[in-house]
């Protein structure tokens, strides 16, 4: 059988938010019962830093019940695209079989980025955030904050959205559509500030390198999702944020290589390698405690795995095959 390419439209059409955030739920399970493998990713900037190139390889280990599949997500990232109309993350996921390493697939990267983490973080927000929460600050207003808005939607009752980005044209054409599409209380904030305080939920979306997230600005018992910075030396939290709040994260090992919202705070001398809760799916197996009282305040911070793109890959590959979807490659391309 011919490799497939699917395309961004095949992947939006055949993976549906609900359905990938039940898939989120099963891979982050899969990778804390360890049946994944999941190395660090490797990033390297360009040398005027106006983007990077990251190698993410993962595999989901197949066993009698599942087949499973190996692969790589190899993406760009230019914050400055929005600019020129183009998504900030270019790229591609390359799906292999495990059996004898033949390419299934090469699906669109953006379109997997965009749906998947934010479904990651309605998992973060289903099992981590009060139940009655239901008023939304975004902070960013590109494609992720978009596609945070739908899925927080399939596990909250939201009331009221704002949103906060340094284009004010941005958050208000957000906050239209928003308002439009699912007659929410949505506005365009004039602050971060503004949008933050009084919201139960917050997701933080954005190319920042300084926090755009102050520790005060949080009301007890909110959730913050921390989704946009995944370096080093970039943060979208300050310290105090992360120091006030219960922390979990995706992987453990990405949080302490790679989580400069965590690292920088550390360094800062206002948290510790222990503040750390442990990770999402150890939380969705019962290991650990999620949040312990209404006023807590919690935090997870999403780094991105290779494991996650490669389930949702594997789930839109196989319904490809059903629905007749996608564009077979020349079969050169599997030898």
């Amino acid at each position: 059988m011919h490799p497939l390419y699917l395309s961004a439209r095949d992947v939006e059409d055949l993976l549906p938010m609900g359905e990938c955030i039940e898939l989120m739920g099963d891979v982050l399970r899969a990778l804390a019962r360890g049946e994944t493998l999941q190395p660090l990713r490797s990033a390297h900037w360009l040398p005027d830093r106006r983007g990077l190139l990251a190698v993410m390889p993962g595999a989901l280990l197949p066993d009698e019940s599942k087949a499973g599949a190996l692969g790589v997500k190899v993406i760009t990232v230019f914050p400055g695209n929005s600019a020129h109309g183009l998504e900030s993350h270019q790229g591609a996921v390359l799906l292999f079989e495990p059996g004898h390493g033949r390419l299934l697939a090469v699906l669109d990267a953006s379109a997997i980025t965009a749906i998947r983490t934010a479904a990651v973080s309605a998992v973060a927000t289903l099992v981590l955030a009060r139940d009655g929460a239901s008023d939304l600050a975004l902070l960013g207003a590109g494609t992720q904050a978009r596609t945070h808005l739908l899925a927080l939607r399939e596990v909250r009752s939201l009331r009221r959205v704002r949103v906060w980005s340094r284009r004010r044209e941005r958050a208000e054409e957000l906050a239209a559509w928003a308002a439009e599409r699912y007659h929410l209380d949505a506005t365009a904030a004039g602050s971060a500030r503004e949008a933050v305080e009084g919201a139960g939920l917050v997701c933080t979306v954005t190319a920042a390198r300084e926090p755009v997230l102050a520790g005060e600005w949080l009301e007890p018992g909110a959730h913050v999702n921390a989704v946009g910075a995944c370096t080093p030396t970039a943060r979208e939290l300050d310290a105090d944020a992360v120091a006030r709040a219960r922390l979990f994260t995706d992987s453990r090992e990405s949080l302490m290589n790679e989580a400069g919202d965590f690292l920088l705070a550390r360094q800062e001398g206002a948290v510790g390698d222990g503040h750390l809760q442990g990770e999402l799916g150890e939380l969705l197996l019962g290991r650990i405690a999620g949040r312990t009282s209404p006023e807590e305040i919690t935090l997870f911070k999403s780094l991105g795995l290779a494991v996650e793109d490669l389930a949702a890959g594997l789930h839109v590959y196989h319904k490809a095959l059903a629905r007749g979807r996608g564009t077979p490659l020349p079969e050169e391309t599997s030898r």
